[in-house]
């Protein structure tokens, strides 16, 4: 494992092609603080940050394991295609933004719009887990994919913000809590958690809980309601060619 030592001053040039031109499969950044776009587009690679990562962290990742001992700042995982983020913190706007593929476990907060044009094609289902709560327009225009908000320790605090779900018309979001969020856009439906929505569910509260050291059985016992488009298309009517 190689370590890397970066301050305010490294600039985030040097520091990227450092990391894609090194051999070693698992690299240790020590005093991150601000450095855009690390990881992006890289692939095979188990990536520990220490610090406060910039903007476009792992964007259009490919396969990497990356782990961010402190918060990240806005657009984590954009356009990701593979591979894991895990954030022991809590990350800013635009986390996920259009992210295709992989998966993306945040221990606390997130800002406004993560998850906006979340997608999904094939095989590929990408997957974000939210530990806190979440900020305005969460899952804007989602066409596929999955997000989970736990609101672990929220207590007072809204689960979701404003225009959660707004455009959304693929994918999925469970939400950790008993009474459906205020103003859901008219496209948006609630409906019962089955058997197939339930284990996917299951399987990704593990893993978060796996990567963060909570108890599972806790959080799974609470109620969780599933948001679903209540359309495959619902702005079918705006397009030139349908």
């Amino acid at each position: 494992m190689r370590t890397i030592e970066v301050t305010g001053n490294t600039n985030f040039h040097t520091l990227n092609d450092e990391i894609c031109h090194l051999s070693e499969s698992e690299i240790t950044i020590q005093g991150c603080l601000g450095q855009r776009y690390i990881a992006s587009g890289m692939s095979g690679k188990t990536i520990n940050i220490y610090g406060t990562p910039g903007n476009a962290l792992g964007a259009y990742l490919n396969g990497c394991t990356l782990h961010i001992y402190g918060n990240a700042q806005d657009a984590i995982g954009d356009t990701m295609n593979e591979g894991t983020i895990c954030v022991h913190g809590s990350a800013g706007d635009a986390a996920g933004y259009a992210m295709r593929g992989g998966s993306i476990f945040i221990q606390g907060d997130v800002g406004y719009r993560a998850g906006i044009h979340m997608k999904a094609y094939q095989q590929k289902c990408p997957q974000m887990v939210i530990g806190g709560c979440a900020g305005d327009f969460l899952g804007e225009y989602q066409a596929g994919g999955t997000i989970v908000v736990l609101g672990i320790n929220r207590k007072e605090r809204d689960l979701v913000g404003a225009f959660c779900g707004t455009g959304m018309h693929g994918g999925k979001i469970f939400l950790r809590c008993k009474e459906i969020p205020d103003d859901l856009p008219s496209q948006v439906k609630t409906q019962p958690i089955f058997n197939g929505e339930k284990k996917e569910l299951e399987s990704l509260v593990k893993k978060f809980c796996d990567t963060f050291g909570y108890d599972a059985q806790e959080i799974l016992k609470e109620n969780f309601l599933l948001l679903t488009a209540d359309s495959k298309n619902p702005y079918k009517q705006y397009y030139t060619a349908n």
